[in-house]
């Protein structure tokens, strides 16, 4: 059962507009995103890691309002090293 959803718009390289939203399931984040309102919801496999930057900094600003523990802000670090052990944030 989803225990909590985060959802942001982005743009990607091409300029297309995208909805995005990640639903926390257990210790595991699943991301979905469509292009228009009325598409339908596609599970993305291997988020880009602006998608990733977009959740941490969602859960950043919702632990001081206990909404998530400090432990997933965490986990979701890890989870960012692993995927892109490149990227610095």
């Amino acid at each position: 059962m989803p225990k909590a959803e985060i959802s942001w718009k982005r743009t990607d390289a091409d300029g297309v507009k995208w909805q995005v939203y990640a639903q926390h399931v257990g210790r595991d984040w699943i991301f979905y995103a469509r292009e228009r309102r009325y598409d339908r919801w596609e599970h993305t496999e291997k988020p880009p890691l602006e998608d990733w930057l977009s959740l941490l900094d969602a859960i950043e600003r919702g632990v001081p309002r206990r909404r998530y523990k400090p432990d997933e802000l965490d986990r979701v670090r890890q989870k960012i090293r692993e995927l892109f052990p490149e990227a610095e944030f």
